[in-house]
């Protein structure tokens, strides 16, 4: 009587590839960017098809303080995905032991099979939720993960369900038959106390070996992140910047910022899941870069963005409110700045009244903007966005998002 579940096993080996493919590309692509430069990220639902440089969702979740452990010991962290790697390198063995074992693998090995191959899924759940509440959006590479946790799961736990009721089908089958059964594929064959241990110890061992030999040929980055320069002129003597209500102020800190800008949109959500915007004296440079005000800029990279900045210097004390509802709807007030100042200053007298009109095209206003403009110059400040320091010291650009946790562990632990 035939036993072996072959077409459940085949689902999780499928699942299985998948897991190695997308989370190799995931593990790939943080491992490319020690180098603290910037690269292509795989973002795709077929496997390596797509590269991108720019923003997105997947680089979004590799920037993120939920894709990788131990951020503040070892710059970058220890990437989730590479974990998740090794626990597909272990599954791939079991699934592959049990193909070659036939009949003989018992009800506790598909059992073990079963229960640990639903850890990956509990894993995806979280980190959909993760994905969903707060970045905002869904890495193609992550969800190619997901899928994969969902077929190997499914895959086990039919499998074990498969071998649990063909196993009581054959119970009365003769006790040389039984005997033969269990003498044929090894350890998988038995499934006593003392192997399920074994698996346990060879899961944990694909896990963590990976890890352990990533960790210990990391680069050493502490003596790289205080040697990006300094502000020359620190002081703001026009008194041009925004300075950002936060709970429990503690180290100053100064972001150029320009509200279009996605990655300083993402700069803040870093900040945030940090948990260290709240503990941070925080001042905002407007740094538009938009030709309508930005006479450092030949072209608009971000047009509209000059008007939105000066709605933020109206805003005044409610800077960080206006700002962080401009960063939550950045994508539409792109495209309304793109149509021109009429679609936007309606958006704008929408959200935030009719008084605002008069104060956006005011004098002071436009002569207040001029002035943070001017203090990037006289601070020889590069034109491009975000930029953060904290005090006077520039943090690097690699140091603000992959290792940014890293470099506040060691510049400023008082805010973590």
């Amino acid at each position: 009587m035939q036993t072996m579940p072959r077409t459940q096993l085949l689902i999780a080996l499928v699942g299985v590839v998948l897991g190695l493919t997308f989370a190799g590309l995931s593990s790939y692509d943080s491992m490319q960017h020690l180098d603290r430069q910037l690269h292509e990220v795989h973002c795709s639902f077929v496997p390596g098809l797509q590269g991108a440089t720019g923003a997105n969702a997947c680089r979004t979740a590799m920037y993120s303080s939920y894709s990788a452990l131990f951020r503040g010991s070892f710059w970058g962290g220890v990437p989730i995905a590479l974990l998740a790697l090794g626990v597909y390198v272990f599954f791939g063995g079991f699934v592959v032991a049990l193909l070659v074992g036939g009949e003989a693998p018992s009800r506790r090995a598909y059992l073990f099979f079963g229960v640990t191959a639903a850890g990956p899924l509990v894993a995806s759940i979280v980190m959909a939720v993760i994905s969903a509440v707060k970045l905002g959006s869904f890495c193609r590479t992550c969800i190619g993960m997901y899928v994969a946790s969902i077929l190997l799961a499914v895959g086990a736990l039919w499998a074990w369900r498969r071998k649990v009721v063909a196993a009581g089908a054959a119970s009365g089958l003769d006790a040389a038959t039984t005997q033969r059964w269990q003498g044929r594929g090894g350890a998988i064959a038995g499934g006593s106390p003392a192997a399920v241990l074994g698996w346990l110890a060879g899961l944990g061992a694909c896990v963590l070996l990976p890890a352990v030999v990533y960790v210990a040929l990391l680069p050493d980055y502490s003596g790289r992140i205080e040697k990006c320069g300094k502000l020359p002129e620190a002081a703001d003597t026009s008194k041009a910047l925004l300075r950002l209500k936060t709970a429990h102020p503690q180290r100053p800190m100064t972001l150029f910022v320009d509200p279009l800008c996605p990655t300083c949109k993402a700069l803040h959500q870093r900040l945030d899941s940090e948990g260290v915007t709240e503990k941070l004296d925080l001042r905002v440079a407007l740094l538009p870069l938009d030709s309508d005000c930005n006479w450092m800029v030949d072209r608009s990279l971000h047009q509209g963005s000059c008007l939105l900045s000066r709605a933020v210097i109206c805003g005044e004390a409610q800077a960080r409110e206006a700002l962080e509802w401009m960063y939550a709807n950045q994508d539409e007030l792109a495209r309304l700045g793109k149509a021109g100042e009429g679609p936007l200053k309606a958006k704008l007298r929408e959200r935030f009244g009719a008084d605002l009109a008069t104060c956006l095209d005011a004098k002071k206003t436009r002569v207040r903007l001029n002035n943070v403009l001017q203090y990037a110059v006289t601070n020889r400040v590069p034109v491009s966005t975000p930029q953060m320091y904290l005090g006077d010291r520039r943090v690097c650009d690699e140091d603000t998002d992959l290792g940014l946790r890293y470099t506040l562990t060691r510049l400023a632990p008082e805010v973590l």
